[in-house]
């Protein structure tokens, strides 16, 4: 008998159908108020698919809690020839017990190459991420882990038994690890990046442990584990709002710098707390990068002042490739002298088509604008530019000289602006008598009572086709 492939998003049709033959499912089964009795029921079901190779269970927003978490843990023991696993019970009201028993479960999915877990916004501590930590390193033969158990309760005993068992799964390539917003601290974040250490085949990670108690031990061990993937293509690594300070981010950034074969990285380290120190390191890691054509670096609401700046966009004269920019470093201690540097930065950029810019909320004057300005019109192949210099000391002069330097963008076609002069940036000629500009955003954050003037004065860009303004 041919094998039989079959999406259910009801439980009638499943209990309906030919479930001995089939070999794939996939289950959508999303905020369908799933409670202990259907969970009962889909494991009557799917206990009967002997032949089950791939399964997509989708049982996220639902009312399981322990007692189905655990029923669908007996039914996952008997898949025992799944190579694939598509898995969420997100939102369930799960905790250590659920967890537990799920994970039981999948301790004999050993044929398993392909996992994707979510867990994330339930209930579980260190006992229910204990058991999920020895299941996973049981999962010898993955290839491709997406694992999400973020908005939980877990500390560093939890953690490092996940990393124990994240560090036997050593045949990784693709690697989604989510355990963010929990209650991590050094212990636990150094397990888990001695775990990275072992991932040496990794090729594309996204590695989220933001919002924890993590200080610089952790952040070190992290960086040590990642200085041994340097295999890496593709990197998002979000360690922001955390207690890390210069000394942590100088370890992970010169990881970075062992990451050569890198072409895209979003790298978050927001509200944490470093300053020029740590700014600078984060410099010499991104200057060896230089295949990178896509780069999201957020650095807001640090304490980085014109040295440390000066250092990260020096390093954008390596990035000769960079396509894509998205800059965030708002709420930083950043004046003119800083802005400069930024300028020579960008000038360097000239393969740019996307550009978000953010360096609103800190200390520059028109000088600093106009510099901004200059830079902006020597990246002549931009076509979207998201630019916010608001909440700064720039005057008339520094919005118009940008507005002078914006027209010599000539394939720009997608502007969203934020200032503290939207009206001054509107009133210029140069604005007015673009020829390229169809899609005008500018936002009026502070400023609701503007909304009538700004978009009168919008609508006379001769090109333009559609005008959005944002008063949130």
């Amino acid at each position: 008998m041919e094998s039989q492939n079959y999406s259910f998003n009801n439980l009638e049709d499943l209990m309906k159908s030919n479930l001995k033959a089939l070999t794939y499912i996939d289950l959508q089964f999303e905020n369908c108020t799933f409670g202990k009795e259907q969970v009962a029921q889909l494991n009557t079901s799917l206990v009967q698919c002997q032949k089950l190779e791939s399964l997509v269970l989708n049982l996220k927003q639902n009312q399981i809690g322990d007692d189905g978490a655990s029923t669908i843990g007996t039914t996952l023991r008997n898949c025992k020839f799944l190579t694939i696993l598509v898995f969420d019970v997100s939102d369930n009201k799960i905790s250590d017990k659920g967890a537990q028993n799920i994970w039981l479960g999948l301790n004999d999915c050993s044929q398993l190459t392909n996992l994707q877990f979510a867990m994330n916004s339930n209930q579980i501590g260190d006992d229910g991420a204990t058991t999920i930590g020895t299941a996973l390193g049981n999962c010898k033969s993955l290839t491709n882990l997406y694992f999400d158990i973020s908005q939980n309760k877990i500390g560093d005993t939890g953690a490092q038994y996940i990393g124990l068992g994240l560090s036997n799964c050593t045949q990784l390539t693709n690697l989604q690890f989510g355990i963010n917003q929990n209650q991590i601290g050094d212990d636990g974040a150094s397990t888990i990046g001695t775990a990275l250490g072992n991932c040496k085949s990794l090729t594309n990670l996204d590695f989220q442990i933001w919002d924890n108690k993590i200080g610089d031990k952790g952040a070190q061990n992290i960086g040590l584990g990642l200085s041994n993937c340097t295999q890496l293509t593709n990197l998002q690594l979000g360690i922001g709002l955390n207690q890390i300070g210069d000394d942590g981010v100088s370890t992970i950034c010169t990881a970075l710098g062992n990451c050569k074969f890198l072409t895209s990285l979003n790298f978050d380290i927001q509200q944490i707390q470093i300053g020029d120190k740590g700014a600078q390191y984060i410099g010499l890691g991104l200057s060896n990068c230089t295949q990178l054509t896509n780069l999201q670096l957020g650095i807001g609401l640090n304490q980085i002042g014109d040295d440390g700046i000066s250092t990260i966009v020096t390093a954008f004269g390596n990035c000769k490739f960079l396509t894509n920019l998205n800059l965030d470093i708002s709420q930083n201690q950043i004046g003119d002298r800083g802005v400069q540097y930024i300028g020579l930065g960008l000038s360097n950029c000239t393969q740019l088509t996307n550009l978000q810019f953010w360096i609103n909320e800190n200390q520059i004057g028109d000088d600093g604008a106009s510099t901004i300005g200059t830079a902006l019109g020597n990246c002549k192949s931009l076509t979207n530019l998201d630019l916010d210099i608001s909440e700064n000391k720039i005057g008339d002069e520094g919005a118009l000289n940008i507005a002078l330097c914006l027209s010599n963008c000539s394939r720009l076609i997608n502007l969203t602006f934020s200032s503290d002069n939207n009206d001054k940036l509107l009133k210029s000629s140069s604005i007015i008598n673009c020829q390229n500009i169809k899609l005008l955003n500018i936002s009026l954050q502070n400023q609701p009572e503007r909304q009538t003037e700004i978009k009168r004065l919008a609508q006379k860009i001769k090109r333009l086709v559609k005008l959005k303004v944002d008063v949130d």
